[in-house]
């Protein structure tokens, strides 16, 4: 089993929580779409890359020529 990224599910957690709370306050609406539903995917992927390694960025990137073997994350 990977180690846990413990940076990835600090990160993650903290984009998603900062969106919520701007919900939850009322200074921003999650419940219509926007482009903080794009932040709200990059903090879950975080969070979910720090368990498992796995990385969809680092797919794409591969696949359009860009092989950053050091990225920590599983292709």
């Amino acid at each position: 089993m990977r180690p846990f990224s413990a940076i990835g599910i600090f990160a993650g957690t903290v984009i998603m929580g900062s969106l919520l709370g701007a919900h939850f306050s009322g200074q921003i609406d999650l419940s219509h779409i926007s482009w903080l539903w794009l932040t709200f995917f990059v903090g879950a992927n975080l969070f979910q890359m720090g368990f498992t390694g796995f990385c969809p960025a680092t797919k794409i990137m591969y696949a359009i020529g860009i092989k950053d073997k050091q990225s920590g994350c599983k292709l």
